[in-house]
């Protein structure tokens, strides 16, 4: 990476120092950003509309369109595809085929860019055949009941083992977790791996960075990946540099830096948190470095979040997930090797014992059209019999999380879903409010956290399992984004999520057809929206 310069350095240093400013240039950065994308939709829109209304090639480039338009829908139509997704593509298509068709062909697929696609690809096998060579193969756990089944899925498809040592801790807000972060950190001896959608100067960030940099001068590894799209309003530029100008141990990667171009590469974000210590401790969550996120800073009313911190041989899945990414786009590639510790004789486990305890962290990807954040869900739902309980701050469902929703509540399962009292996206908010109506006929109870927003993003079912990550139940998340959960079951971690969730009933207003409804306009607007649901 190219050095930075000092005069740089000590630029970004005063533009954070001055809070007012710093807000102020990062305002403008991201409108700057904004309007240069407009612009080029703009243009291509209307050079497009010139050339094929408006010109003596009118007639040849419309029916060059229109068979275009007719291969797109068949290639569409047949595509094993969500219907819901392929009829908002449809429906896009037959309107505006001008726009529809380039659109689909630019986001459509959702899938990473080749080159970015043939890194990954590359790294992550590069990084498992070394932890093959470490650990051995993966042993697959026999399907013997539905919650191994899941399990061998997690195992199978994305290569992450299910563990049955550990302990697997639960915290209901930013502010409980924290400190515990904190603790953590200055606990470290070795290595500590960050990964965040979201870092922003303030309280929490500015804790972590001291410790940070004590420890790289006692010797310890810092790496840190954060995304440059969900750091566009909160970093500066080339703060990657200036981090790793701080100390020599410390390295920092941005994940698919932020060009101003309409292009089908920004489509894709890393949405993750990974906290790893040592390889003994791993934290994730919704929570990002940000001072909203453990109560410093007011946004939106309240702000409710969740997190998990899981010790033992689990910790080796958060290790090789951190890695893969980092290996795929950096030059100075890790061996993940070297980050990995023994795993105890019981820790991968083929759940041939009776300990009851199981720990699988998790991620998903774009690189494929099979979303294992949307299979974990559903398969939790389907095989609920007493209870489901759902955090979620967005909620633009699919058929199949639509239906699996309406089944369960129908067979008598207790359905209950939390969504946002003050949204942070109104129109997002819309989309979410659109899907209640099915939801309520079909007897799943849906609150409105009445005290703020809700970033959480888990799962509890029947006192057996939970699930807590960073995959919403949106389009974006399960489908185009880097996301990462962990799923766990006989531990005392499940009954906290299920005490958290009781707690926020209490809080949170119970949705009815009348306090939700819509008039006609309303109901038009949304239905407009929902056409352009997997764009947002």
């Amino acid at each position: 990476m190219k050095k930075l310069s000092d005069r740089k350095k000590k630029w970004i240093e005063r533009t954070v120092a001055n809070n007012r400013s710093y807000k102020l240039y990062l305002y403008n950065r991201f409108l700057t950003f904004l309007l240069l994308v407009l612009a080029q939709i703009a243009g291509y829109v209307f050079l497009l509309y010139l050339f094929a209304y408006n010109s003596r090639a009118a007639i040849g480039v419309q029916i060059a369109v229109g068979i275009l338009e007719i291969v797109t829908l068949l290639y569409l139509l047949n595509k094993n595809e969500r219907p819901s997704a392929k009829l908002n593509w449809i429906l896009l298509i037959l309107i505006v085929p001008i726009v529809g068709v380039p659109s689909y062909l630019l986001y459509g697929e959702g899938r990473p860019t080749r080159k970015m696609h043939k890194k990954i690809v590359a790294a992550k096998e590069e990084n498992a055949r070394r932890m093959e060579e470490l650990y051995g193969a993966i042993e697959l756990p026999e399907p013997n009941s539905r919650n191994e089944a899941i399990s061998r899925y997690l195992a199978l498809y994305g290569g992450y083992p299910v563990y049955e040592d550990g302990t697997v801790e639960y915290f209901k807000s930013g502010e409980e977790l924290f400190p515990v972060m904190l603790a953590e950190l200055e606990k470290a001896e070795k290595f500590i791996l960050l990964d965040y959608f979201i870092i922003a100067h303030g309280k929490m960030w500015n804790s972590i960075l001291a410790i940070l940099l004590k420890k790289a001068e006692q010797g310890v590894k810092i790496r840190i990946i954060y995304d440059d799209f969900g750091c566009m309003m909160t970093l500066p530029p080339d703060y990657n540099r200036y981090l790793e100008s701080l100390h020599e141990n410390i390295r920092c990667m941005t994940f698919n830096d932020v060009v101003p171009v309409f292009t089908v590469r920004m489509n894709n974000r890393d949405h993750r948190k990974i906290f790893v210590v040592d390889g003994k401790v791993a934290i994730t969550g919704g929570i990002n470095l940000a001072d909203e996120y453990i109560g410093e800073k007011t946004r939106f009313g309240y702000w409710k979040d969740t997190g998990v911190m899981i010790t033992g041989s689990a910790v080796q899945s958060f290790t090789q997930m951190f890695f893969y990414l980092w290996n795929a786009f950096r030059k100075d590639k890790e061996d993940v090797r070297e980050y990995l510790i023994p795993i105890n004789e019981r820790g991968m486990s083929a759940l041939n014992t009776d300990t009851g305890l199981r720990i699988q962290p998790y991620d998903d990807s774009p690189l494929d059209r099979v979303s294992a954040g949307e299979s974990v869900y559903i398969d939790i739902i389907n095989r609920a019999s007493k209870y489901v309980y759902i955090f979620t701050p967005y909620l633009v469902l699919d058929d199949s999380m639509r239906s699996a929703l309406c089944l369960a509540a129908a067979r008598g399962v207790d359905v209950r879903i939390v969504t946002p009292g003050i949204p942070d996206k109104k129109m997002i908010f819309r989309l979410t409010r659109a899907n209640y109506e099915v939801l309520m006929k079909s007897g799943v109870k849906i609150y409105e956290y009445t005290p703020g927003f809700i970033h959480a993003k888990s799962m509890v079912s029947d006192d057996e399992c939970a699930v807590v990550g960073t995959i919403n139940l949106d389009y974006r998340s399960l489908y185009l984004h880097f996301e990462n959960a962990v799923y766990f079951s006989g531990c005392e971690a499940v009954k906290d999520v299920k005490r958290d969730a009781e707690e926020v009933f209490a809080v949170s207003k119970l949705c009815t057809a009348e306090n939700t409804k819509r008039g006609l306009i309303g109901r038009l607007v949304d239905s407009l929206l929902r056409v352009f649901e997997t764009l947002l």
